[in-house]
């Protein structure tokens, strides 16, 4: 679960979940259970709240994080491309409906050093699977890739939500 700060206050519910989430949701057939019972709460005041956090965005998304080593993915890779900005939506969406990537978004360019303004993660079992899934993005892309590169992971980073100031968890 991706949280920001913001400033919206939370409430002690709201801190209760957030603390009981930091490590990610409970890996159950009922993971609003877990929380209920872990905060003292009920499941449907937990996705209420819940909800309630990812509408006035203190929660940005909540998905699963898979550790794509472990499923034989060694090949990942970050791919940056410079398209053009009035058509940076379009791209982006059109790239990040691949199956191969996982994320895809919109970062800032940096010139003259950095001029790359998408960046979409693609996975592969070894390099040149994802150098291939990477040529079939830039047919995707046509005209609209101005050019590109590939960063490749070397190690993996570990994935954590918000830790609140305090929180023991």
């Amino acid at each position: 679960m991706n949280v920001s700060y913001t400033n919206t206050p939370l409430d002690d519910l709201d801190r209760a979940i957030i603390q009981a989430t930091q490590a990610g949701l409970p890996l159950t057939n009922r993971p609003y259970t877990a929380i209920a019972e872990k905060v003292g709460s009920t499941p449907a005041q937990v996705m209420e709240h819940m909800q309630k956090m990812q509408n006035q965005g203190i929660i940005r998304r909540i998905g699963a994080v898979p550790n794509h080593y472990v499923l034989g993915f060694r090949g990942n890779g970050m791919s940056v491309w410079d398209v053009p900005d009035e058509r940076i939506q379009t791209c982006g969406e059109m790239v990040g409906a691949l199956d191969f990537v996982s994320h895809a978004y919109h970062r800032p360019r940096h010139p003259p050093l950095w001029n790359y303004n998408l960046f979409a993660m693609v996975h592969g079992h070894d390099r040149d699977e994802v150098m291939q899934k990477v040529e079939k993005i830039a047919k995707l892309l046509g005209e609209d890739d101005r050019g590109h590169e590939v960063l490749f992971s070397t190690r993996i980073l570990k994935k954590t939500g918000l830790r609140l100031p305090g929180g023991n968890s």
